[in-house]
């Protein structure tokens, strides 16, 4: 049974209690790139924080400079070690965590981004191709918009993601058609860096967008997506942010941001955890219906384009929610024809 999150501000439908005196603790393991990355592992451990502090359990980030390949055993210890809710930010994580979950029935998991098998597993699920899409359209509608100091005629989009995975393509494939749908012909460079956490590198992959005609860039890779920040202010272009809000960081040159709630359904399942009503076997929602996805309020750039825009973009919205438009999702249907 899929379990549809219904967001009202900041909370969702799952009832939560004070924690127990016996309640084991809980342990949220950090992904790639790490805490400090401004992104995906720092909204996830904000909400956290607020449901330790809410609950009064114990609990801890955990960190690993090769989370990737130790993920069984960081996971095995976190059980061993007396955690009764492990929550893993890492994709990678996934298929070690179902066969774990098996052996320690008593410990409560979450996984985000994928669906895994386990009554005692809590799937998590973002629409971010939905929320990326309309990045897509509002990108498509800017970068040809004559006045506008950073954006030139040419009608060229660019989109640095991490790494090439179902998790990281459902954001580029979902702001592809979004700007296609815009202008059937635009060009919309992709590059991978193959890191989270490079900075520097991913200020050098901008900058070669931009060289190359790009004047939006959306990043898509963590701590690294920093740096496509950093060159777009340096350069007077503009990127797009993602997870949380960064329109802040470099103010007027963040287009708007891609925000994923995963603050909200982490500080959630924290509080459904203590209360006992931990969704194990469920699969969490949170789209555009859900109001888990969305850009920002586009703080520092909204005046800075026609209020027609946003218009279009709230239409797209709307039909998005109404099943009008189907939004390409990579990590259900695979790759599209249109993404090579």
């Amino acid at each position: 049974m899929t379990l549809k999150t219904l967001l009202a501000g900041t909370a969702f439908v799952l009832a939560a209690a004070p924690a127990l005196a016996d309640t084991a603790p809980a342990a949220l393991i950090v992904a790639q790139g790490g805490l400090g990355d401004g992104s995906w592992n720092d909204t996830a451990m904000a909400g956290f924080m607020a449901g330790i502090a809410a609950t009064g359990i114990e609990g801890r980030p955990i960190e690993s400079n090769d989370v990737v390949a130790q993920g069984e055993e960081i996971m095995r210890r976190a059980a061993d070690s007396g955690f009764g809710l492990v929550l893993s930010l890492e994709y990678a994580h996934g298929e070690a965590m179902e066969a774990l979950a098996v052996d320690y029935p008593d410990t409560d998991w979450v996984i985000y981004n994928q669906v895994r098998a386990g009554g005692n597993i809590a799937s998590v699920l973002f629409g971010e191709h939905e929320g990326s899409y309309l990045a897509g359209v509002l990108a498509a509608l800017v970068t040809t918009t004559a006045g506008i100091e950073g954006i030139n005629p040419e009608p060229i989009l660019g989109v640095i993601a991490a790494v090439k995975s179902p998790g990281i393509d459902k954001f580029v494939v979902g702001f592809i058609q979004g700007a296609q749908s815009v202008n059937p012909d635009i060009e919309v460079q992709v590059a991978y860096a193959e890191t989270f956490g490079d900075p520097t590198k991913g200020e050098q992959m901008a900058n070669a967008m931009f060289e190359a005609g790009a004047d939006i860039v959306y990043q898509v890779a963590g701590g690294t997506g920093l740096g496509v920040i950093a060159a777009a202010e340096a350069s007077g272009h503009f990127a797009i942010g993602v997870d949380t809000n960064q329109d802040g960081l470099a103010p007027g040159h963040v287009l708007t941001s891609m925000v994923k709630r995963v603050d909200v359904a982490t500080e959630q399942l924290v509080l459904a955890y203590t209360a006992g009503t931990f969704p194990g076997g469920q699969t969490l929602v949170f789209g555009l219906p859900e109001g888990g996805v969305g850009l920002t309020g586009m703080e520092f750039t909204r005046d800075l384009f026609p209020a027609a825009y946003l218009d279009q973009v709230e239409a797209a919205r709307l039909a998005i929610i109404a099943g009008e438009i189907d939004v390409w999702d990579v990590s259900a249907q695979g790759y599209p024809d249109f993404f090579q």
